[in-house]
C-alpha cells in the first residue's frame, strides 16, 4: 500500500519506524521485488503497511479502512543492522489507524 505524506505521519505517531523516501536508491528495486508501497525500516527489518483485514465485528467497514497492520518483508541478519534477509511477508502484532477520527 502506498502512503500519502500524511498517512506515514499518522503511522510513525503509533509506530516507532523510519519511512524509506520515495526518491531513495532503493525503492525502485524494493517496489520491482514486493510492488508499490511505502516501506519502512525499524528494529526487525524491512516493513510495509497493509489494510488490516480483520477487525471485530462491531468496527464499521468506514473503521475498517482506517486500520492498517505492518507487514515484515525482510529481517535484519546481524546485530549491527547493516544487512536484510528477505522472507514471506509477515503479518505483524502492530496495527496503526492511517486517518484521524
Amino acid at each position: 500500500m502506498k502512503l500519502t505524506s500524511a498517512q506515514v505521519r499518522k503511522a510513525l505517531t503509533q509506530y516507532q519506524a523510519q519511512p524509506i523516501p520515495e526518491n531513495h536508491q532503493l525503492v525502485p528495486p524494493l517496489n520491482e521485488r514486493f510492488g508499490n508501497h511505502t516501506f519502512f525500516l525499524d528494529g526487525k527489518g524491512l516493513n510495509i503497511v497493509e489494510p488490516a483485514s480483520q477487525a471485530p465485528q462491531e468496527t464499521s467497514r468506514q473503521e475498517m479502512s482506517r486500520a492498517a497492520r505492518v507487514v515484515n518483508l525482510a529481517s535484519w541478519s546481524d546485530e549491527n543492522r547493516t544487512k536484510l534477509v528477505a522472507h514471506e511477508p509477515e503479518p505483524t502484532d502492530t496495527f496503526v489507524e492511517l486517518v484521524a477520527h
